[in-house]
């Protein structure tokens, strides 16, 4: 499988981009909506729906009902118990995953064109007529409240938690979809049958199929798949206000590794000046070593092992973002660091930099189309987004387009020093600021 992904890789890098992703828009009979990449050279398809809302539709009092229910779709579907779900899956050789994120609950299938219909079936009983049995909540719940305790411990979901509740507060964006001791604890049957009907409904379904089967195909097997699931699930929340502001916090956890998350409001993904916010964000804190925060925090001082920043879009808000650890007792020098190159970077950058970003940017991009699951996921990622077909070709484009003058003026209007907030995970009596 290495091979075939180098082999790939190296098709992409030799062919424009337009030559291997042509896309085509399908709609079913039943007016279901999907992107297909045809490739008949190996006889599987892989499918990916996604379905908006993900865990910010727990019911209130109910956090964690979205991310239970997720994990209980293929234990058990019709008259099938989990054993004999899975027997029947492995028989045709089939693979779904099923996964809830803050936004949207997604189901990633992979299945043979001889089994195609069969396998299609099953999903479609997994997604219907799920039993969610009581031995099977019980044993998945246990699961989900052991990882919680996990991350009780773990000094990277407290800095998390911490950023997450003073970003958005009581907005379902403010805590972790995974829910609390607690409230997991207290999920009936009758809640997670809520959570299925909130979730999985017709009227936020994206779909990407990629492999062996034609528009034609694609457009039964969606009705098939999907047309018995309810018109309509619940309503989506309302905008997520960003509420952080400058300065910094400590989260007292015995470690010497200390984890520092930082950030600030972001742009809209359909803001016209979000591709120069994009190339800002790769020259501040790409994880390549030729980022500002890469090269000072790490090459010059070996205050960490790496520091990454991104843009996260979320459905409802927008941040710019970033994270790394250092040892306790350098979380100090490390924040002065951040700050100083936090603000350097409000000023601009350099023809230099924005060349050497747009030249790994462009080049790196086709990489990404590594196989028809990742291709699917990428078509999926592109709808939910509002982006059209041919972004595919017209991406690299839009990266190149951008002037220096773009990006002094993004910089000015993105990035707010004085703003930044740092949610540092660590010992208690770590400092915070040099003596």
């Amino acid at each position: 499988m290495k091979l075939l992904r180098t082999l790939a890789a190296a098709l992409f890098l030799a062919t424009p981009l337009h030559a291997e992703i042509a896309i085509q828009q399908v709609t079913s009979p039943g007016g279901i909506k999907a992107w297909l990449v045809e490739e008949p050279s190996i006889p599987f398809t892989a499918l990916e729906i996604q379905f908006k809302g993900g865990t910010s539709l727990d019911a209130p009092g109910k956090r964690g009902a979205v991310n239970l229910m997720t994990a209980l779709i293929e234990e058990g579907a019709a008259e099938m118990n989990a054993q004999k779900f899975a027997e029947s899956r492995d028989a045709l050789a089939a693979s779904f995953r099923f996964n809830a994120s803050v936004d949207s609950v997604t189901v990633s299938a992979r299945m043979l064109t001889e089994n195609r219909s069969r396998a299609a079936d099953l999903l479609r009983l997994a997604l219907t007529a799920p039993r969610f049995d009581q031995d099977a909540i019980e044993r998945v719940r246990g699961q989900v409240l052991s990882g919680i305790r996990a991350a009780e411990k773990d000094p990277g979901e407290l800095a998390n938690d911490a950023f997450r509740q003073q970003a958005f507060g009581s907005h379902p964006y403010g805590s972790s979809g995974d829910g609390t001791t607690a409230s997991v604890t207290a999920l009936t049957r009758e809640d997670i049958l809520a959570a299925h009907a909130a979730t999985l409904a017709r009227d936020r379904i994206t779909v990407a199929a990629v492999g062996d089967i034609t528009p034609e195909e694609l457009g039964a097997l969606l009705d098939q798949l999907l047309g018995a699931l309810p018109a309509t699930g619940a309503a989506l929340p309302g905008p997520a206000p960003v509420g952080l502001t400058g300065g910094t916090t400590l989260v007292p956890f015995p470690t010497p590794q200390a984890v520092i998350l930082f950030g600030h409001e972001g742009i809209p993904r359909d803001d016209p000046d979000y591709f120069a916010a994009f190339i800002l964000n790769e020259i501040l804190g790409g994880e390549r070593f030729g980022s500002r925060l890469m090269s000072e925090l790490r090459e010059k001082r070996g205050l960490t092992y790496g520091v990454s920043t991104w843009l996260a879009d979320y459905n409802q808000a927008d941040l710019m973002a970033g994270q790394f650890a250092t040892d306790a007792k350098t979380v100090p020098e490390a924040i002065s660091v951040l700050q100083t190159e936090w603000a350097r970077a409000a000023e601009g950058v350099t023809e230099a930099e924005l060349a050497s970003a747009k030249t790994y940017l462009t080049g790196a991009y086709p990489l990404r189309f590594d196989g028809n699951g990742t291709i699917a996921q990428i078509l999926v990622g592109m709808q939910s987004i509002g982006l059209s077909p041919d972004y595919v070709t017209s991406r690299n484009d839009k990266i190149n387009a951008v002037t220096l003058a773009d990006m002094t003026r993004v910089a000015k209007r993105l990035i707010r020093p004085d703003g930044l907030r740092i949610v540092v995970a660590g010992p208690p009596d770590t400092q915070l600021t040099k003596p």
